[in-house]
């Protein structure tokens, strides 16, 4: 048996398929290697990727946020300067109707339309004998002073207004 297998533990084939053999473990080794740092690479850029995203995005939102508080601000002043204009033309036209009424009291004071009265209709204040004070007992109650002379236009108004009831 040993002559059959004698030529085998001569073979340098064999020998050198096992020296190929390690350089092509190290050269896949190496390869390997090799694909995981790409790999690895590669893990590192997606995740700076999806860093910058959501940075961008969280970037986005804050600039949103802080131009939506802008216009706030912006739409909160110009209200308040409206309220602000709309109050000072309210105080005018206030200002305007007190002085107008003033005008208007000042025209017709009792003072002027008594001496209007007196010296445009030629009237007067009532004397004490035009004045009759009664006593009420038993209630209110009105009573009515006939005049002691009537005129024609009352005669005539009278018997018109008979005719009528």
């Amino acid at each position: 048996m040993a002559l059959l297998y004698h030529e085998e533990a001569y073979d340098i084939s064999l020998f050198e398929s096992e020296a190929v053999s390690e350089e092509e473990t190290d050269g896949k080794r190496q390869h390997k290697k090799n694909q995981q740092k790409e790999i690895q690479q590669e893990q590192q850029k997606q995740v700076l990727k999806g860093m910058i995203i959501r940075w961008s995005v969280m970037g986005a939102v804050a600039v949103f946020m802080i131009v939506q508080i802008i216009i706030g601000q912006v739409q909160l002043t110009e209200l308040n300067q409206n309220i602000s204009n709309e109050s000072k033309a309210l105080e005018e036209k206030q200002s305007l109707y007190i002085q107008s009424k003033m005008k208007v009291e000042a025209k017709y004071s009792s003072d002027i339309v008594e001496k209007n009265a007196q010296s445009q209709l030629g009237m007067s204040r009532a004397d004490s004998y035009q004045k009759e004070y009664i006593s009420l007992e038993e209630g209110d109650k009105a009573e009515i002073v006939e005049k002691e002379g009537e005129n024609i236009f009352e005669i005539i108004a009278e018997a018109i207004s008979s005719l009528w009831s």
